[in-house]
Formats: structure tokens, C-alpha cells, sequence
């Protein structure tokens, strides 16, 4: 992503439209899919925009999400706070050599500030972590410190999933992904842990799920909904013996409509998310 982001010149031309978001978050809501949190970026919103999103998104869903947008000052969090559980902190990779040249623009030392607010304010802290980028298996100690250290309670793993234009050719083995999960749901028993996995690599699902991840992430699920890649995961998980929350093969059979129509909303936006919404629906069905 960050080999990305100089290429974008107009982050306005890469806004989604808040109709769009609204549909988004409904369809979860109704299917019973857990928002891993909130993300924008490259400057595309404004603080004020971002927060009225979060609000509108919390009303939808009737849940506080995570939010993870960047650092975030202690005054910004606050405003934020009515609407969100906590904030994840994009570490990305936890071997500080490795960080300082992959991530320049993701500082650890400011998401420890922003960590140091989340306490004050009474937040929940959650960190991202990409497996593949170079570290090895002498990391994992830095991982564990790291948790404990800013009493982390939600921790989400990615493997990494390597593209054109950068020095990343091939991603994680699934035996080196799980030691890495394996390892944090060991010395942390309470913690939550959400495993990335792309559609190249859905049979490693059941394994993820048995090394101690509670959910997993990095589905297109309205794009692949009831697809032979959906069916995949459900089975997956049967596979590991887990309940699967929600559908991603069964569209609830429900008036949209008048889902819709129970949001205090403006009715010129009620209207662009219910067309928004039939777009969707159109997919998925």
C-alpha cells in the first residue's frame, strides 16, 4: 500500500460516497458480519466528515466499531469515543529495523502516544501486524513485549499478500503464519485474534482458526457472496469445529426498505443508500 499512495494525486477522486459506506454497513448488520474496524485513507475525509461516518455507521449497526484512520490526537479520540470501542495502531511489523525502512510513515513511537490517550480516555488498543515482510521467528518475543507492555486486547495478523511494483515476491508458508498466531494466543488466553486470509489461501482457514484465531478477515464478501470461495470458508470453519457468525451463502430473506426506513435519516439519504443498496443486492443475489 505504501508503494501506492505517491500515485494517488487527487485523494477526492478515490472518495467513496457516504451512500456507498451506509449500504455496506447494513449489509453486514443484517448477514451478521463482525466490521473488523473502520479504515480511510490518503486524506480522502476530513476529521468532522469521519466522525459523522462513525456515527452514522454506530446507528446502522447498532455496535461500537474499531477505528483504525491513522494517529489520532487525544481531543480527536474523544469526539470519536461515543461511537467506537477502541483504535487499532497500524504497526504493520514489529522488528524495529525492518519497521523503520518498510513503514517510514507510520511511526511506532506515535502510536504509543495515541495508545497513551486511548487509556486516559478509557479506549480499547488493538495493533495490525503483516507476516512475510522479513521478520523471523526471533520476533515474536518484541510481538509478546510489545502486547503486554500497552495491554493490547485485539491484535489482527495479515499474511502477507506480495504485488507488482515491490521487493515482495512470495508470501508466508501457512506453518510459519500459525506459529506466529499460535504463539500470541498462548501467552495471551483473553486476547482477540483476527487472522487475514486471501482467497488464494482459503484451505489454511481451519488451521488459522485451530492455532488460536477467533475470526478471520480479508474476504470480498459481497463481491464472492454464496461463491465457491464463500462455501469455502463456511466449511473451513465446520472443519475447525467453530460456529460460523452470520452467512456468506444465505441472504436473509427481509424488506430492505423499511430496514432502511428505521434510520433517523435524512430521506433524500435514505434514498441513496436503498439505491445503493439494490446495486449490492444485485451482486449478491
Amino acid at each position: 500500500m505504501s508503494t501506492q499512495k505517491n500515485k494517488i494525486k487527487n485523494p477526492l477522486l478515490a472518495k467513496r460516497k457516504v451512500e456507498s459506506i451506509l449500504a455496506e454497513a447494513l449489509i453486514c448488520k443484517i448477514c451478521g458480519w463482525r466490521i473488523e474496524f473502520l479504515s480511510g485513507g490518503y486524506n480522502s475525509y476530513g476529521i468532522d466528515e469521519l466522525i459523522e461516518l462513525t456515527k452514522l455507521i454506530y446507528q446502522i449497526t447498532e455496535q461500537k466499531q474499531w477505528l483504525n484512520i491513522g494517529v489520532l490526537k487525544k481531543e480527536e479520540l474523544q469526539k470519536f469515543k461515543p461511537y467506537i470501542k477502541g483504535v487499532c495502531g497500524a504497526v504493520e511489523c514489529i522488528n524495529p529495523k525492518l519497521h523503520d525502512k518498510l513503514c517510514p510513515s507510520k511511526p511506532i513511537s506515535e502510536i504509543v502516544e495515541m495508545f497513551k490517550s486511548c487509556d486516559g480516555l478509557g479506549l480499547k488498543k488493538a495493533i495490525t501486524i503483516i507476516i512475510g515482510l522479513g521478520e523471523t521467528e526471533k520476533d515474536i518475543p518484541l510481538l509478546i513485549n510489545f502486547i503486554k507492555k500497552h495491554k493490547i486486547s485485539r491484535i489482527t495478523f495479515y499474511a502477507l499478500n506480495p504485488h507488482k511494483g515491490t521487493i515482495f515476491k512470495k508470501g508466508p508458508s501457512t506453518e510459519y503464519y500459525i506459529k506466529w498466531i499460535s504463539a500470541v494466543r498462548n501467552e495471551f488466553p483473553n486476547i482477540q485474534i483476527i487472522a487475514g486470509s486471501w482467497v488464494n489461501r482459503l484451505n489454511e482457514i481451519s488451521k488459522l482458526l485451530d492455532s488460536g484465531a477467533d475470526a478471520i478477515t480479508k474476504f470480498p464478501s459481497i463481491k464472492l457472496f454464496n461463491s465457491k470461495f464463500a462455501k469455502k470458508i463456511e466449511k473451513q470453519a465446520k472443519t475447525a469445529r467453530r460456529e460460523f457468525i452470520g452467512t456468506l451463502t444465505k441472504l436473509p430473506k427481509i424488506n430492505w426498505d423499511k430496514e432502511i426506513d428505521k434510520l433517523t435519516l435524512d430521506n433524500m439519504l435514505k434514498e441513496k443508500i436503498k439505491s445503493k443498496l439494490r446495486q449490492y443486492l444485485a451482486k449478491i443475489a
